[in-house]
Order: C-alpha cells, then sequence, then structure tokens
C-alpha cells in the first residue's frame, strides 16, 4: 500500500519536472505574443480615474482569466478532433487584430484634435458606467483574441507529449500569462500615485522626492509610447498570424523580411475589415431603428 502511494507520488514528481521543462519552452515561444499583450492592455487599462484603475483592470483581469478558461479546453478539443478549425479561428482573430490597429491609426490621422472643453468633458464621461463597461468590453475581446494565439503557440510546443502535460503546460503558461501581464500592468498604471506619496512624504526635497516626480513625469510618456506600440503589435500580430497560417501568404515574397511583411498584411487587412465593419454596423442599426 505504501510502495503504491510512493509510487503515486514519484510518478506526480516526474510530470511536474516534464511541466516545468515543457513550460520554460513554452513560454519563450510566447514571450513575443506576452510583450504585445502587455503593450496592448497597458495602453486599454488606462483613461480612468485614479479610483477606477485597479477595478477596471481587476475586472479586465477576471475576463483574461474565463477569457484562458474557455480557450484552453477547445484548443485541446479542437486539435484533437478538428485541428483545421484552429487555423480558421486564428485567421478570424487576426482580421479582428487588424481591424483594432487600422482603426487606431485612421483615428489619429483623420479625427481632428479636440478642443480643451471637449477634452475635460470626454475625462469626465469616464465615470459614466457604460463608458468603463465598454472600454472594459473591448479590452477583454482584444485579450480573447491575443490568448488564443497564446494558447495555440504553447500547444503546439508540446504536440509531441502527453495529453495530461499538454493540459498541465498550457494551464501553466495561460496563468503566468495573464498574472505576469497584468501584475505589470497594475505596476504602470499606479506610476504616479506612487510618485505622489514619495514626494508628500519628503515634502517634495531630497532624493527619493526626484525619485516621486520622475515616477509622476514618466507615466503619461509611458502610456504614449505604450499607445503606440500597442497600436504596433496589433499589427505584427494580425500580420504573424497570416503569415504562420495562410500557406499562400507565408510563401509569398520569400525575400522581404518577415517583419515587413508582418505589417503590409496587417494593414492591408485592417482596411478591408474597417469598411465591412461599417457597413454591419449600419445594417444592424437600420435592423434595430425599423
Amino acid at each position: 500500500m505504501a510502495s503504491g502511494f510512493f509510487a503515486i507520488l514519484d510518478d506526480i514528481g516526474a510530470l511536474m519536472d516534464d511541466v516545468a521543462a515543457a513550460s520554460k519552452i513554452a513560454t519563450g515561444k510566447t514571450a513575443g505574443i506576452l510583450g504585445d499583450d502587455l503593450a496592448v492592455n497597458a495602453e486599454k487599462a488606462t483613461g480612468f480615474l485614479a479610483s477606477r484603475e485597479l477595478p477596471v483592470l481587476w475586472a479586465i483581469t477576471k475576463g483574461s482569466l474565463l477569457n484562458k478558461l474557455i480557450i484552453i479546453p477547445v484548443a485541446i478539443l479542437l486539435n484533437i478532433f478538428l485541428p483545421v478549425a484552429i487555423k480558421v479561428i486564428l485567421v478570424l482573430g487576426g482580421v479582428y487584430l487588424a481591424y483594432e490597429g487600422v482603426e487606431k491609426i485612421i483615428e489619429f490621422l483623420f479625427h481632428r484634435s479636440k478642443t480643451g472643453h471637449e477634452v475635460i468633458e470626454e475625462k469626465e464621461s469616464v465615470n459614466n458606467n457604460d463608458a468603463e463597461k465598454n472600454k472594459i468590453k473591448s479590452a477583454i475581446s482584444t485579450d480573447f483574441i491575443l490568448s488564443i494565439e497564446i494558447v495555440i503557440i504553447a500547444l503546439g510546443s508540446v504536440l509531441d507529449k502527453s495529453l495530461a502535460l499538454q493540459i498541465v503546460t498550457v494551464s501553466v503558461v495561460a496563468l503566468l500569462a495573464t498574472v505576469g501581464v497584468y501584475g505589470i500592468v497594475a505596476l504602470i498604471v499606479r506610476m504616479d500615485d506612487a510618485g505622489y506619496r514619495l514626494i508628500h512624504r519628503t515634502n517634495n526635497k531630497g532624493f527619493l522626492s526626484i525619485i516621486g516626480n520622475l515616477l509622476v513625469k514618466a507615466l503619461p510618456v509611458i502610456i504614449k509610447i505604450l499607445g503606440v506600440v500597442g497600436t504596433l503589435a496589433l499589427i505584427l500580430v494580425s500580420g504573424g498570424i497570416f503569415i504562420h497560417y495562410v500557406d499562400f501568404l507565408h510563401n509569398i515574397f520569400p525575400t522581404i523580411p518577415s517583419i515587413i511583411k508582418e505589417i503590409c498584411f496587417g494593414l492591408i487587412a485592417g482596411l478591408i475589415a474597417i469598411p465591412i465593419v461599417m457597413v454591419g454596423k449600419k445594417i444592424v442599426s437600420l435592423v434595430k431603428g425599423a
């Protein structure tokens, strides 16, 4: 009886060793998409009053965990019974990411600058429950697509392993992705509060006060940088999906660097998706109005 118990413990220990090794490989392969996930979600988790930043971020984090609870079993089952469906889902997700990225670029390039009064009104409107819920919903939707990519890449790194090892490894990578990404996002969005506390405690004097002022001044710069990086990440991730999962695009223009092709395909997909979405929204509004 005792020998059977210790044999089970030994099997569990061996499985954990295998999971640790497989998770390390899978995390390395998903590092790029995790960086993109961080940039995109840090940009989406900002723009709220300080009192609402952490509650909003927690709501997005819970949505991210729910996304992965849905995606992991579906990805495992599809990989077993219908592997081609994974490619279709990834490509459709890539179109969505391209649409979001190009929409941000169009917003920046062609929409007029807001007056000071409009900016104040817009900031005040962030307190509105509907505006907050819409931004949370948008962040969770984007996280869903990025989570699919993370789970699929992690799963792809352990396809030659047992089913149990696949499930545990993908689950570990998904959990690390959520905790790591949103933990860093939380630190970023609270930088200014930490800076203000340092300034207050030191009466704006000394080295710690300098650090506090630096944190306060650095936050808007970091947010702007993350906004640009996040938009670029959406385009690159979408283009990367098209290149890796659409055979025709994978083999086209072999001499052109991959990053250039990813940007181009992401922009083209987004430009195609924008008018389609606009027409779709008009049809929906007409149907609702009828």
